[in-house]
């Protein structure tokens, strides 16, 4: 796995597939966040699919697609929220930047 770890409960990632998201409910984390956009590129996994993983191996799953580094404060707020809920998140994009970034923002 490509997972960086950003702070104790809350890892980063490039795209991830469907056994990525299995292996993620083996370690014991608790939601998926998306930041990527879907369409993307053409050889993108979209979000439903992910999504869907997910709620099979019982994950929340959450979709805050971000257009380069742009976020909204709405989007800062979940973070900020998973964060008191202290779960263990695995945040993905297409590279883990936009991911990184929203995290900093939430504890900025």
């Amino acid at each position: 796995m490509n997972w960086t770890q950003i702070a104790d409960n809350y890892w980063v990632s490039p795209q991830i597939d469907e056994q990525q998201v299995v292996e993620a409910a083996k370690q014991g984390y608790n939601v998926i966040v998306c930041n990527r956009p879907d369409g993307e590129s053409d050889d993108q996994i979209p979000s439903h699919t992910i999504a869907t993983a997910a709620k099979e191996n019982g994950l929340e799953f959450i979709y805050l697609p971000m257009q380069g580094p742009n976020f909204t404060p709405d989007y800062v707020q979940q973070i900020q929220t998973l964060n008191t809920e202290n779960k263990k998140v695995l945040a993905y994009c297409r590279s883990g930047n936009r991911s990184s970034i929203l995290f900093n923002a939430a504890i900025g």
